[in-house]
């Protein structure tokens, strides 16, 4: 894939007619969200399936061009806090944030060809993949589209430091024409022959993963409500992965279904394999494989998908393969699980410090601790997110400092195995912090027979 050094491409004229969420019910050229209802936009998105089905919910879609609005807002606000000339990202996540284009998501992030510049006054530009500016020309806060990003080994060989120095210089007159003078500058992830030029040009730097995970920690109206849809719309994809786990079939054959209907839906890639049939649930971490699962065994999964609107969805059930009654035993590591995450889950209120949270929360039985999970819980949006939450027994080597606010999003997970135990189970909500406690947005049912 060749990427022509620093080609700059003028500014895209944006279609006539901003978009008013006022006017949208009566507008038929746009869909409720503001996206285009045109059969060949360009925009990813939701499918019909999807709002059809968020219809039938009674779910609120969100506005897009007013949450875009509201993340730059956040991002600006971090800037000006910390007098930063701007933020410099390379991380797709971010740069989704930031713009709300997506290109390749999953092989830029191995794969550096895409940019984002923000300015603490909330000039952005992108740098984009080769020939690739149509992706953003419906996006009014992208004010520039440029190419020549590129500077790592696969894509620029022994000229890697020659199309780094070009980018650097690129973007110092940028820096310049938006900032004047301050050189203080945010980069969340770049290539070392990146980082050396910036050093050369004067520039001092600072943490822009710190910057961008502040910003996106609270999430605004629309966020949520798109968080909500993505959410629904897993769930009616885990019904389906469900009624497909027979035995005899593979974990393989069964994780298909949801990776199947999440597509379906306008959903967007799966970041993780974590489903695994009786012995394979214990311990935890074991990917999905070609193994035949059984009557009466259990079936673990954590659905780690990033679904409609780029939002993710980190949903854990456990249920039971066939018709077999529960043992005593998948009852007793069922109840454990389920009772973690809903005392946990109880606790959360704005104001909390992380370490208070660690401290109320439940303690899990001894016998469960040697393999409890890495968090008890953690943040969510377009990923897994800030704050992270440990457990007691790793707050000293692991935990840091954050309060919990309003339109903050967690999920209270636990996994429940014994060392040498036969099986294990693992279970996952997601939650947003209100100004008064918390709001549970996973209506995935328990499993009765497992409680009982």
């Amino acid at each position: 894939m060749n990427i022509p050094p620093n080609k700059k491409i003028d500014p895209i004229r944006r279609r006539a007619g901003a978009f008013n969420p006022e006017n949208a019910s009566i507008d038929a050229t746009r869909k409720a969200d503001g996206s285009e209802n045109d059969n060949d936009r360009v925009e990813t998105g939701p499918t019909d399936l999807a709002f059809r089905e968020a219809e039938e919910l009674g779910l609120t879609v969100p506005i897009l061009p007013r949450m875009r609005e509201y993340r730059l807002a956040r991002i600006v606000a971090q800037l000006q806090k910390r007098d930063l000339a701007g933020v410099l990202l390379f991380d797709p996540l971010n740069i989704r944030y930031a713009s709300d284009t997506s290109n390749m998501q999953v092989w830029i992030i191995h794969n550096h060809a895409r940019a984002c510049f923000v300015s603490a006054s909330g000039y952005m530009v992108l740098w984009d993949f080769h020939n690739c500016d149509h992706l953003s020309a419906h996006l009014p806060l992208v004010k520039e589209v440029r190419s020549g990003a590129s500077f790592f080994y696969f894509e620029t060989g022994d000229r890697t430091p020659e199309h780094a120095r070009r980018f650097a210089n690129d973007l110092a007159a940028l820096v310049k024409e938006h900032a004047g003078e301050n050189k203080r500058l945010a980069v969340d992830k770049i290539e070392i022959a990146g980082l050396r030029e910036l050093d050369n040009l004067g520039f001092e730097i600072f943490d822009g993963q710190e910057v961008m995970e502040l910003a996106r920690a609270v999430k605004g109206e629309d966020e949520l409500n798109a968080m909500r849809f993505s959410i629904a719309s897993t769930e009616i994809s885990m019904e389906m992965m469900r009624e497909a786990t027979v035995p005899g079939v593979t974990e393989n054959d069964i994780w298909s279904v949801l990776h199947a209907e999440n597509i379906r839906r306008g959903g967007e890639w799966i970041e993780c394999r974590l489903l695994s049939s009786g012995p394979r649930t214990n311990p935890w971490f074991q990917e999905c494989g070609p193994r035949v699962v059984r009557n009466g065994e259990l079936l673990a999964f954590d659905t780690d998908l990033i679904g409609p609107y780029g939002f993710c969805a980190d949903l854990s059930r456990t249920w039971m393969i066939g018709d077999a009654k529960p043992t005593d035993e998948q009852k007793k590591l069922y109840r454990a699980a389920y009772e973690h995450i809903q005392y946990n889950a109880g606790i959360l209120k704005p104001g909390m410090s992380l370490r208070e949270v660690t401290q109320a929360g439940l303690v899990l039985p001894e016998e469960y601790r040697a393999r409890r999970y890495s968090v008890m819980m953690h943040g969510v949006g377009l990923c897994d997110e800030y704050p992270s939450i440990r457990y007691p027994e790793d707050m000293e080597e692991h935990g840091y400092g954050g309060v919990l606010e309003p339109g903050m999003c967690l999920c209270v997970e636990a996994y429940v195995g014994e060392v040498d135990g036969k099986e294990g189970v693992k279970l996952e909500d997601q939650v947003v912090i209100t100004e008064n406690g918390c709001e549970n947005l996973t209506r995935y049912p328990f499993e009765a027979n497992l409680l009982d």
